[in-house]
């Protein structure tokens, strides 16, 4: 037992001095001598160093991270452009409550993934001013204008899976970038960085240097586009829940074997579970379920008990991770409980009728699969803007039927960033700490 607590402070200092200082940190062999010293003195040695791993490793506890980049893993939930780059710009009135204007993402302004890149402290409160990293937006890595990766990139797009689709994204709504993609374009992205960056002048100013790869905090959030693609193939409940080991097993996959990321240097992993599906309308008015199904928020529970076992399941995932990969701070964000409450208590939080979108058309809850937000018809010739957004984005927690508003994305960002959601119970600021 002494064996395995010695060897676990000797990690973390190690971890200290290196991973987080680039102090490299080797630990020595008792020297010859040392043998012919008194069992007293040895063990006074011996007793003296261990105390200098325990007070580092308590040291090192107690600092918080400084990642200086993201690299960011997902779908339309942390898509700050990739999709919008490949396949035509998120129209407006996307982005109008705070870019002014479409900005890539799916949203009225920012996404949590904004948050916790950015720290701007007129914004944030108090309590989590300080929780955020000070960078810049994140770029998408296929948006090739006016993007700066020096302090990381963005890999998720708007519609992608873990778990490849067979299908286009004309026929199915899916993006072909599959999370094995985004890897693949990861691994790309750090290779070239690197030869790139050799050229001097404006490359190495907009790419990071090699060192912030195995320092860049790596998040991701993804999988729910999994779940939905089963039910709108007509798919049961039960067939889709039974799809979702394969599903995890290939986000394990990415994270863990060769030319992973893992395996490219990525030590802080936040990892963000999936969210309430059947609060949703895109998925509440295409998919149909009997009035008993119906919970008090007026959600489906059938998408949301599958939404809380992929959850369950992707978090033993993690915990599994952990054990194989002993060198990395993996944290687990239960962003469905926080998504949740903002629907089953929306008055108590500033915000009202949550399950009707802001921006849309027609419908129960204002919209309608043929004419999304921002759609325009043409009548007698003129074209008239029906998808029109809601007078308050800022009181509305859904945004166009499928996304969350700015308000809402906020709101969840403060409720995650201490680590209250978190397992282990660490704040963002401290996701580079093993437990």
């Amino acid at each position: 037992m002494n064996r395995i607590r010695h060897v676990n402070l000797e990690e973390q200092a190690y971890d200290c001095l290196y991973s987080r200082y680039m102090i490299p940190f080797y630990p020595f062999p008792f020297p010859s001598s040392a043998l012919h010293c008194s069992s007293i003195s040895l063990m006074n040695t011996l007793s003296t160093f261990l105390l200098f791993l325990f007070s580092l490793s308590l040291a090192c506890a107690a600092t918080p991270c400084d990642f200086p980049a993201i690299f960011n893993f997902g779908d339309s939930n942390s898509d700050t452009g990739g999709l919008s780059a490949a396949f035509g710009q998120a129209g407006p009135p996307a982005g109008e409550s705070f870019f002014h204007g479409p900005a890539g993402r799916y949203c009225d302004g920012r996404l949590v993934i904004d948050f916790i890149a950015y720290n701007n402290a007129s914004e944030l409160t108090s309590s989590n001013a300080a929780e955020s990293f000070g960078l810049p937006y994140l770029s998408a890595f296929l948006d090739s204008v006016g993007s700066n990766f020096s302090h990381g990139a963005n890999f998720a797009t708007a519609g992608s899976t873990i778990r490849p689709q067979n299908t286009t994204l004309h026929q199915s709504g899916f993006s072909p970038i599959s999370l094995n993609v985004q890897f693949y374009e990861f691994n790309d992205f750090k290779h070239r960085s690197k030869l790139v960056r050799k050229k001097g002048g404006v490359f190495k100013r907009l790419l990071p240097k090699a060192r912030v790869f195995s320092r860049a905090l790596y998040t991701f959030d993804i999988g729910q586009n999994d779940l939905t693609a089963g039910y709108f193939l007509n798919m049961t409940t039960d067939e889709v829940k039974a799809y979702i080991p394969d599903v995890l097993g290939q986000f394990k996959t990415y994270v863990k074997v060769a030319e992973n990321i893992h395996h490219l240097g990525g030590r802080s992993f936040w990892i963000h579970n999936t969210g309430p599906v059947g609060c949703l309308a895109y998925v509440l008015d295409r998919v149909p379920v009997e009035p008993g199904q119906i919970d008090k928020a007026g959600c489906a529970d059938p998408f949301n008990q599958v939404a809380k076992y992929f959850n369950l399941k992707l978090n033993e995932t993690v915990v599994q991770l952990r054990k194989e990969l002993p060198s990395a701070a993996l944290t687990y964000v239960d962003v469905y409980s926080v998504k949740y409450e903002l629907f089953t208590q929306a008055r108590k939080h500033g915000f009202v009728n949550p399950l009707r979108s802001c921006c849309g058309h027609g419908g129960k809850h204002n919209y309608d699969l043929h004419v999304g937000c921002g759609a325009k018809i043409k009548v007698r010739g003129k074209e008239i803007l029906v998808g029109k957004p809601c007078k308050d984005p800022s009181v509305a927690v859904v945004w166009d039927g499928v996304h969350y508003t700015q308000a809402a994305n906020k709101w969840i960002f403060d409720q995650i960033v201490s680590g209250a959601y978190s397992d282990p119970p660490i704040s963002l600021k401290e996701a580079c700490h093993r437990h």
